[in-house]
């Protein structure tokens, strides 16, 4: 079952269990966290039992050259590693996808490197983007790349401009 959970409303359980999966699902060192940086505005789990799978959203405004776009973040796509394979993180992106479609947001953005976002309709984009660096929960520096690994979904009627300059406006999702 997919469930949409607004930040506000995360249980001590489900951050507990969220939590454990980011853990053992990434190399870098969440500090107990069921969080990469900052709090995002919602979740969505899929439940089977418990929580086997978990992303973030993060509904902001970024600078694409000089315009302002809407955007929702997808962070910290996860799936419990007896559970891999089964579908749940594509299930999880379908929901996200269908649900922004409905919103505000022009493009859905993440940074990774799975063929799962291929599958699921984002593209990766060539653009240079900024953002405030807030690795270890500490806000470090502004910094500047390019990476190979960052990705959009259109959800709106706006073409991307690949050849802009990006500003996430924050930290990374």
């Amino acid at each position: 079952m997919i469930e949409y959970i607004a930040e506000p409303d995360l249980t001590a359980s489900d951050e507990g269990a969220i939590a454990q999966i980011l853990a053992d699902s990434f190399p870098t060192d969440f500090g107990g966290r069921s969080f990469y940086q900052q709090r995002p505005q919602a979740r969505m789990v899929c439940r089977a039992g418990g929580i086997v799978a978990h992303l973030t959203i993060h509904h902001r405004v970024i600078r694409v050259g000089a315009h302002l776009v809407t955007v929702q973040g997808i962070g910290d796509v996860a799936t419990h590693p007896d559970a891999r394979g089964q579908g749940f993180a594509t299930q999880l992106l379908e929901a996200v996808i269908d649900r922004a479609t409905a919103s505000s947001a022009q493009f859905l953005m993440l940074i990774g490197r799975r063929g799962l976002y291929d599958r699921a309709g984002f593209v990766p984009v060539p653009n240079r983007y900024r953002y405030v660096d807030m690795t270890g929960a500490q806000t470090k520096v502004i910094d500047t790349e390019t990476s190979p690994f960052l990705h959009v979904c259109p959800v709106g009627d706006m073409v991307w401009d690949g050849a802009a300059a990006l500003d996430l406006l924050g930290h990374k999702f």
